[in-house]
């Protein structure tokens, strides 16, 4: 194991206690004004994902004893070096795509720095982002065990008839976690069976349709099951947790996990499962990919063409059809 790497600083940085002291509360204040900026740019749950990793970013330099604004090219590739050989408390090392968010924070960083005049050019415009892996979904679903784990809950229950609602419009509608939990009642409109969401993933809204099942269960459970839950008359919510707060991502996990559970459903099962499984299906049964796109909310089209991918059932087929040996 090598030894940890400490630079010298540079002439002029952090040279006494006065200049390091003065350097960090300049930090501060950019930081803060950085802050204000992806809060303002980015949904909830992006900012504070770049918030954090600039954090630790921010770290590194008072680590190496570096101004914000006096960083070089030179600095941010011994970072990126240092992010590829960076270790979880597990010994495990960090995905190619945490090392990407943690470059890309970066570089939004000093983007914002250099357009704002903090600094005099942009250190990171060189920086490359590692290569990415292709890798498919996990956890796709069968149509059949799609249909088994929506129908899991017991809906003569409370709860029950909630989790078969969230079910219906995870796998009906392709929601995100997050875009699902900010529902509200006004959102939904069971007659022409659309719903609305609101500042999704890029603070864009869009509108999508609702499966016949989806309607009716939501119906049902706006009528018998919510008026149940603390406080439901005062929350604009459309689902409501077991307080009548709102539902946490952990929270909606465990729902689905609980479905799959319930029908022996082996597959490692998340909400995103559920879009997944939702689009692969909607492919393949003859779905337009630029309808799908729409649906899930996708700025590129790239980001849809990953359920373009050949299932092992279609290439056993084909084996099966044209090989010399395959029947």
């Amino acid at each position: 194991m090598t030894a940890k790497r400490k630079r010298r600083p540079r002439e002029g940085v952090y040279t006494t206690p006065f200049h390091r002291v003065k350097a960090f509360e300049k930090a501060e204040k950019v930081l803060k004004v950085f802050e204000d900026y992806l809060f303002t740019r980015y949904a909830t749950k992006s900012a504070t994902g770049y918030a954090r990793a600039v954090g630790v970013f921010v770290a590194w330099l008072a680590d190496q004893g570096i101004a914000l604004t006096d960083v070089r090219p030179d600095d941010l590739l011994a970072y990126q070096l240092d992010i590829m050989s960076m270790r979880k408390p597990d010994g495990a090392s960090y995905s190619v795509a945490d090392q990407h968010h943690r470059i890309a924070s970066v570089k939004t960083l000093y983007r914002f720095l250099y357009r704002r005049g903090f600094v005099l050019y942009d250190p990171s415009a060189g920086m490359d982002y590692p290569r990415a892996e292709t890798r498919l979904p996990r956890g796709i679903l069968t149509i059949e065990e799609a249909r088994k784990l929506v129908e899991a809950p017991d809906v003569s229950t409370r709860f029950g008839l909630r989790d078969r609602a969230i079910l219906e419009v995870f796998y009906g509608s392709g929601l995100r976690a997050s875009e699902l939990a900010k529902l509200r009642k006004v959102d939904v409109d069971t007659d022409i069976r659309v719903l609305c969401v609101r500042l999704g993933k890029g603070r864009k809204d869009r509108n999508v349709p609702l499966t016949k099942a989806a309607a009716d269960v939501i119906e049902r459970y706006l009528v018998d099951s919510r008026p149940t839950f603390p406080r439901a008359s005062r929350s604009p919510l459309l689902f409501l947790a077991l307080r009548g707060g709102a539902l946490y991502s952990s929270a909606l996990n465990d729902i689905v996990r609980r479905a799959a559970k319930q029908r022996r459903i082996r597959k490692k099962v998340t909400c995103h499962s559920l879009r997944h499984s939702m689009a692969t299906h909607l492919l393949r049964c003859g779905a337009d990919i630029r309808h799908i796109q729409i649906l899930l909310g996708h700025a590129s089209l790239s980001s849809t063409e990953r359920y373009t991918h050949v299932e092992i059932h279609d290439l056993q087929e084909v084996v099966k059809r044209a090989h010399p040996r395959g029947r």
